[in-house]
């Protein structure tokens, strides 16, 4: 392995990729503020294109907010099989430069290209090349940070978004950092930043400043990641073997729900989306987890784990029908369920498949 500072890191970020693909299959769509997601009272964003990103539309915003900043707000239903088919196709460009592909979602990777098996004279030019190719074999654009680490290389590519990249060499890495705000950080997420703001830490300079010891006091574990960071330290490899850790889904219905039936119906649903997932990607777990979100968005999950893995579709729903039964009936409205199935058995180590629940 290369050392650390003669790493050669690409991240790639696709340029709002559901509603960039949308855009691209329906030409009436283009140069519009467009929303993957549903219109419904209970609607969430899923994606935004950059029109209606100007409106202060996000993913994760909820659709009745959304119509609100953007009244022309274009919505259009999710289609997951064409954007994991796209996904496909950008991976299949990234496996022609290099063996070290770490996807973090459908829309991004890493990539480490050290060993430039195509002879490019610099990693520059090969993240221009890769997002040529993306352009002309998928018609989208992507970003792309280049660097000598993952956190500075993820960090470049929202430098020059949409449809640019940007470079942080060794020698301005740490200098770089000290000029961003800290919530852009990879890791610190809004309460840590708002903690660090508490505590006059607003910039990757004011991190910095700060002594190991006074990370540790404020924030335990993570401190010594704090500290490396902001000082442009990051020596973790670009992993194409990252195991993935669970697999699940939710939905959040159109009002609160009180009948059994329209409960258990919901919960089915999430476990059959949760069963196809793990029939083509062959993973099977051994916990079964169901979480519920009541109208007053109190949250609570209930799992359950067997030595042997889940392998039959029946057995997943039995598993999560027996679940949320364990919080039924219910006087209190529910607003939001979901399935998720994790504690994957590697191929090597899978044991015969026994019934969730006992005998049948």
């Amino acid at each position: 392995m290369p050392d650390a500072a003669d790493r050669k890191i690409i991240h790639v970020d696709m340029d709002a990729f559901f509603a960039s693909v949308e855009q691209r299959d329906d030409p009436a769509l283009r140069g519009k503020p467009v929303a993957v997601g549903h219109a419904a009272a209970r609607g969430v964003v899923a994606a935004a294109s950059y029109e209606a990103r100007k409106f202060g539309v996000r993913s994760a915003l909820p659709s009745v907010t959304a119509l609100r900043r953007c009244p022309g707000l274009l919505f259009v239903p999710p289609r997951f099989d064409v954007y994991k088919a796209v996904s496909r196709q950008i991976h299949a460009i990234f496996s022609d430069y290099t063996d070290l592909v770490q996807p973090l979602s459908l829309d991004e990777a890493y990539l480490d290209v050290t060993a430039n098996r195509r002879g490019l004279p610099t990693a520059w030019k090969t993240a221009k090349e890769i997002r040529a190719r993306i352009l002309e074999e998928t018609g989208l654009t992507a970003s792309a940070g280049i660097s000598y680490n993952k956190f500075l290389a993820k960090l470049a590519s929202d430098q020059r978004k949409p449809n640019g990249q940007f470079a942080v060499t060794p020698d301005m890495g740490a200098d770089w950092v000290e000029t961003l705000p800290v919530k852009r950080f990879h890791g610190v997420g809004p309460v840590t930043a708002a903690k660090m703001e508490r505590l006059g830490i607003e910039t990757g300079a004011d991190l910095r400043g700060k002594s190991l010891e006074f990370l540790q006091r404020h924030f335990g574990s993570s401190a010594e990641w704090y500290f490396r960071i902001a000082r442009g330290i990051d020596e973790r490899p670009v992993n194409p073997d990252r195991e993935r850790k669970s697999s699940g889904s939710e939905t959040t219905f159109d009002r609160d729900l009180t009948l059994d039936a329209e409960i258990e119906a919901g919960v089915l649903g999430q476990a059959d989306d949760v069963w196809a997932w793990c029939e083509r990607a062959q993973a099977f777990g051994r916990t079964v987890t169901v979480k519920v979100k009541y109208g007053d968005f109190q949250l609570i999950t209930r799992s359950r784990t067997q030595p042997g893995v889940v392998r039959r579709h029946e057995d997943l729903r039995e598993a999560s029908l027996a679940l949320i039964r364990s919080v039924l009936p219910t006087d209190k409205g529910i607003r939001l369920v979901g399935v998720t199935v994790s504690n994957f058995d590697k191929p090597e180590e899978e044991e015969a498949a026994l019934p969730l629940f006992g005998a049948r």
